[in-house]
C-alpha cells in the first residue's frame, strides 16, 4: 500500500485521531492486513503513538498485522452447526485450499478461519466467505461454494 493512498484513507475521516479505529478498518478492508509502515504513517499524521495504535491492532480479531488472503473464509463451529455437520465441512475446505484453520495460503488466495457463531444457526452448517453467508452446507456441497472464489 502507497503513502499517497493510506494519506487518502486519513484524510477521508478528516484526519481526526478519534476516527483511528475506522482508519484502521479501511487500511484492513483494503490491504487484507495492516503493513507496519502503513500503522507508522497513521501514528505520525493522527498523531496517536505508535504503541496505542499496536494495542487497538492486536486487541481486536477484525485486525491482522500479517498478510491475509484475498478471500476470507469463516466456517463456523457453533453448537447447531457443529451438530449438523460442520466439522466435516470443516476438513473438507482444509482439503480443498490446502491450509489449517488460522492460516493463510502462500498465494494470498484464502484465509480461514473457525468461528464460534455467525448468528444464523438455522441455517447450519455455515460458511461464511468475503462477508457473504452460505447456507446449509455439506462436505459434499464445499467445493461447489468454494469454486466462486478461485
Amino acid at each position: 500500500m502507497d503513502s499517497d493512498r493510506i494519506d487518502q484513507i486519513i484524510e477521508k475521516h478528516h484526519g481526526e485521531a478519534s476516527s483511528l479505529i475506522q482508519v484502521l478498518l479501511d487500511l484492513q478492508s483494503e490491504n487484507h492486513w495492516l503493513p507496519t509502515k502503513a500503522l507508522q504513517q497513521v501514528s505520525e499524521r493522527l498523531d496517536v503513538s505508535y504503541s496505542r495504535i499496536m494495542h487497538i491492532a492486536t486487541f481486536y480479531k477484525a485486525f491482522s498485522l500479517v498478510p491475509k488472503g484475498r478471500h476470507q473464509v469463516n466456517v463456523c463451529m457453533g453448537t447447531a452447526c457443529h451438530v449438523r455437520g460442520a466439522p466435516r465441512v470443516l476438513d473438507r475446505v482444509q482439503d480443498l485450499i490446502g491450509i489449517k484453520a488460522g492460516e493463510t495460503d502462500m498465494e494470498l488466495k484464502f484465509s480461514l478461519e473457525t468461528v464460534n457463531c455467525l448468528g444464523c444457526c438455522a441455517l447450519g452448517p455455515v460458511v461464511e466467505i468475503d462477508g457473504k453467508t452460505h447456507g446449509n452446507v455439506s462436505a459434499a456441497d464445499t467445493p461447489d461454494v468454494l469454486q466462486g472464489y478461485e
